[in-house]
This record gives structure tokens, C-alpha cells and sequence, in this order.
């Protein structure tokens, strides 16, 4: 009885670990293929607002702004709102100097209340049919926010994803590590978007119909799935135009970019606990939303029960499920110490991000059941000095 306890606890981890990584990708491309549901696009011009928050980012501001600035749009029919959260470097001495631009408009927060409490400052006085929400570091393609806006010219349509590139403009995109990782990603996000919507969207670069954009909570850590999922929820759909592109570094060093992971991970069970309803019927992409988000949060388990149980199960097949799983582990170590040494790298590198991944939902678990939330500052009391 206790072994077949434990060869269906090996079977049942092993089905949700295939499951979160193939099983859900191979589902939607046979969705995609039996039921596809291409969106109607057209050459259209909105007014939009580009909405962005920012905190200490003197370093690459004004880049960022010369980007925003210089975008393939029209220009009376642009508009650009930058929130400072309590900014302590330089970055308000640069808000001031492109406040005499018109179509910038500057609110600088003297306290931080927090990246979803700037939002909600910034979408109240975008004036704009669409907003599209960036962040400060990358880099947008010029003729990106022209693709997205097509995408508006279907009615059913409240919000698009832009991709995010990892990597440099002049030799591409790069295959390795985390970069291989949002390879897959943007892929299944593709395949969500072609047979209906996407779960969530790409921070870096998403447009919302103004009227679609519900209040976010103070200390809500992904606005970009927590905004989109609430335009799903109004019955429009969500999705994602690879077309549209933003540019971000490969790597940040391997401390900020687990910590990145935690956060988005933790960010995760945040959203169970604001927004109930993800897990109801007034859901339409529930089965979407568990597969995709939720499923990958219980992955470490399954992983740490499929070698637990494969230990104690006899038998040559259980053997080599033990030792294959053991040699995957020993080569993200490899990965980990920076091995380079020919086809094995690759190979490496792949076990290490796969590991570091789960590991960072481990942590965002713990985040969970701690109470504690890795979110960017969350002050109750704030002041605003909005500049025009």
C-alpha cells in the first residue's frame, strides 16, 4: 500500500511538471490550429497618453524620455505622463528640464507611495483614448506604439502587449539563460493571444483603453497582469503583438534577476489574495490564468517529491528517473559556477536558469506565508507637484 502511495505521488508531480511546461503549450497550439481567432487590425491614430513611473533613475532618464519623444506618432497626438515616486537623485532635476515640452506632463510625488499608486496618479491625468504603461529602462522600437494601436481598431480589443527583447538591438536577441527562458514564454503568450487573450502583459511596454483601466491597489506588485486580467474581466480581449518591441539588457547579474523573479513570483500569490474573483467564474480566462501563472508556483514541489519519491521506489525505471534527475541538478551547478566548456554549456545554462526559477518560487512561497512582499515602496502619505 505505502509503495503505491508513493509511485502515485511520483507520477502525480511528474504529470504536473510535463504539464506545466509542455502539456499547457501543446493545448494551446492545438487550440490555436482548431480554433483561431485572429484580431482585425487597421491604420489608426488615437490620442494616447505613455504612462510611466519612475524612482531614482537618473542614469537612464533621459534616454528613456528621448525615446518616448522620438516614437513614429504624431506628435499633437501624443502625450507623455512621467510620475517621480519620491525620487532622492537627479531624476527630478530632468522631469524639470522636459516639463516645458508640451506634450510632457510631470507629477512628482515627494513621498513614495509605491509604482501602482503612481499609475493610478498618472492614468488620472492621462488624457488620452489609450495609455500605454513603460518602464524606464527599455528601450522602445519607434514604429512599436503604431503596431500596438492597430490592434485597437477591433472593438473587441482593450489591451495589447508589446515583446520585450532581451538583448541588443545591432546583433539580436540572445538564446541563453533567462533569455531562452523568454523565448518559451513569448511563445505560449503568442499562442494564448492567436485562439483568445493573454494572461497579463509585458511591463515594459501595453496599451489600455482608458476607460477599461481599473483602480490598482497601493501595494499591488504586477500591474501588468492585474490591469489586463481586469480588461478580460469587462469581456474585451487582451493580446500580444510580437511586432511591437522593447529593448532590455540580457543580464543583470544573477542576484537582481533572481530577486526580479522572486518579486513577479510572490506577485503571483499577491494577486489570490486582491483578486478572488481570478479564481471564480466571473474569470473568462480562469483555465488560462491557473495553467499559466499558477501551475509554475507548485512545479518546485513536484520536482522536490519526483526526486523524493524516485529514491524510494525500486525498480530500474525508478533508477534512472532518480540519477536523470540528479545529473540535471549537477549541471545547473555547472551552469551556476559559469562552466564553459563546449555543448555542455548550453546545456548547463538551461539547468541553472530552470533551477534558479523554481528556486524563486520556493522564496516567493515563503514571501507568501510570511506576509511579506517584495514591493517597491508603499508609504500611506504622499505629496504631488503636478507640472505642465
Amino acid at each position: 500500500m505505502i509503495f503505491a502511495l508513493i509511485t502515485l505521488a511520483f507520477w502525480l508531480s511528474a504529470g504536473v511538471i510535463v504539464y506545466a511546461y509542455v502539456g499547457y503549450f501543446v493545448w494551446l497550439w492545438v487550440r490555436a490550429k482548431w480554433r483561431p481567432r485572429p484580431a482585425m487590425r487597421g491604420q489608426i491614430e488615437p490620442v494616447l497618453s505613455v504612462v510611466m513611473v519612475v524612482r531614482n533613475e537618473e542614469s537612464v532618464l533621459a534616454a528613456k524620455l528621448r525615446n518616448l519623444l522620438e516614437l513614429d506618432y504624431p506628435p499633437e497626438r501624443l502625450q507623455v505622463v512621467v510620475v517621480s515616486d519620491g525620487s532622492t537623485d537627479g531624476t527630478e532635476a530632468i522631469l524639470r528640464e522636459h516639463a516645458s515640452d508640451p506634450r510632457v506632463v510631470v507629477v512628482l510625488n515627494q513621498l513614495a507611495g509605491g509604482k501602482a499608486m503612481g499609475l493610478n496618479d498618472g492614468i488620472q491625468v492621462a488624457q488620452g483614448e489609450i495609455v500605454v504603461l513603460t518602464d524606464a529602462r527599455q528601450k522602445i522600437e519607434p514604429g512599436a506604439i503604431r503596431l500596438l494601436m492597430e490592434n485597437f481598431a477591433d472593438p473587441e480589443v482593450g489591451a495589447v502587449s508589446g515583446e520585450l527583447m532581451l538583448g541588443d538591438p545591432a546583433s539580436g536577441e540572445t538564446g541563453r539563460g533567462m533569455g531562452l527562458y523568454w523565448q518559451i514564454e513569448k511563445q505560449v503568450r503568442e499562442l494564448e493571444a492567436y485562439s483568445g487573450s493573454v494572461v497579463g502583459a509585458t511591463g515594459a511596454i501595453y496599451a489600455v483603453r482608458r476607460e477599461l483601466i481599473v483602480k490598482v491597489p497601493a501595494d499591488t506588485i504586477l500591474d501588468d497582469v492585474f490591469i489586463p486580467m481586469n480588461v478580460a474581466r469587462q469581456k474585451f480581449r487582451v493580446l500580444f503583438d510580437a511586432r511591437a518591441r522593447a529593448w532590455d539588457t540580457p543580464d543583470l547579474g544573477a542576484e537582481r534577476e533572481f530577486r526580479r523573479k522572486v518579486r513577479t513570483l510572490t506577485g503571483n500569490y499577491q494577486l489570490l489574495q486582491q483578486a478572488p474573483w481570478l479564481l471564480s467564474r466571473e474569470n473568462p480566462l480562469r483555465f488560462e490564468f491557473i495553467s499559466h501563472k499558477l501551475i509554475r508556483l507548485v512545479v518546485p514541489f513536484a520536482l522536490i517529491a519526483a526526486l523524493v519519491t524516485a529514491a524510494f521506489l525500486p525498480g530500474p525505471f525508478f533508477r534512472i528517473a532518480l540519477w536523470g534527475q540528479l545529473a540535471f541538478y549537477g549541471l545547473s551547478l555547472l551552469g551556476w559556477a559559469g562552466w564553459n566548456s563546449g555543448p555542455v554549456t548550453r546545456l548547463a545554462e538551461v539547468a541553472y536558469t530552470f533551477v534558479a526559477l523554481n528556486a524563486a518560487a520556493l522564496v516567493a512561497f515563503g514571501n507568501f506565508v510570511t506576509g511579506h512582499t517584495t514591493v517597491w515602496m508603499a508609504p500611506p502619505i504622499r505629496k504631488e507637484i503636478p507640472l505642465r
